[in-house]
């Protein structure tokens, strides 16, 4: 499927992506704390944990360079909510889906890389280092962003979302319409040092305002323990 994306012009070749490229993609402006360089660099793997917020996050990350022209792809999430990546700005018509990549699921994201500056992988079970590293080292080479729901051993950004508080539920009623969450970051090399913010998830907003920081005052409503499953299967 990306060698003939690739030879339709729908996406990219990994040398065009490497050569008179930006090495920085954009993310929304309140991420970009959280990022040593500000951005997500070109050939770099994060892994984003997968609890509570975490595809929330993920949609987040995309949304900025999907809206700036930018193909995404992602693998191994049968259960991803279309509307929901759109609403913090991943375009539709530029966002590949593979939602069974089957057992060998590293050579789908292998062949994603080729083509996609963006690539979204959850892995089928855990991933063993030398694995790691052989995916890594193609993201660096095709100057792709290789973003892993879940645990990767050696990601250049690890980040966690935790903390969630919804809004949306006056005196006992009402609708859930975003929550705030408090993101967590560390890594390797610049990324070592531990960076957090708390923002909103989403703001309420679609496009650049869909990650917001949070109000002072924001309503905070507990939700409970458990609770966040069932909204992740939507994102």
């Amino acid at each position: 499927m990306p060698a003939h994306l690739v030879r339709s012009g729908g996406v990219r070749a990994g040398s065009a992506l490497r050569d008179g490229v930006d090495r920085l993609l954009p993310v929304h402006g309140e991420l970009r704390s959280l990022l040593p360089e500000g951005g997500l660099r070109r050939g770099a793997t994060v892994s984003v944990a997968a609890a509570t917020g975490g595809m929330s996050l993920l949609f987040a990350l995309l949304g900025a360079a999907s809206s700036g022209g930018e193909w995404c792809a992602m693998a191994g999430v049968p259960e991803v909510g279309v509307l929901s990546a759109a609403e913090y700005g991943v375009v539709p018509e530029r966002f590949a889906l593979v939602p069974y990549p089957g057992p060998e699921w590293w050579t789908v994201v292998a062949a994603l890389l080729d083509g996609f500056g963006l690539v979204v992988a959850r892995p089928a079970g855990p991933v063993s280092p030398v694995l790691a590293r052989r995916l890594a080292a193609r993201t660096r080479q095709r100057g792709a962003v290789l973003l892993v729901h879940g645990d990767w051993p050696g990601a250049d950004v690890a980040m966690r979302c935790s903390d969630p508080v919804w809004e949306g539920l006056d005196a006992g009623r009402g609708r859930l319409r975003r929550r705030a969450l408090t993101i967590e970051a560390t890594g390797r090399g610049a990324a070592a040092r531990p960076r957090s913010t708390r923002v909103l998830l989403p703001s309420g907003r679609t496009g650049p305002g869909s990650v917001a920081p949070l109000p002072a005052a924001a309503p905070e409503v507990t939700v409970p323990e458990g609770f966040g499953a069932a909204d992740e299967a939507v994102g």
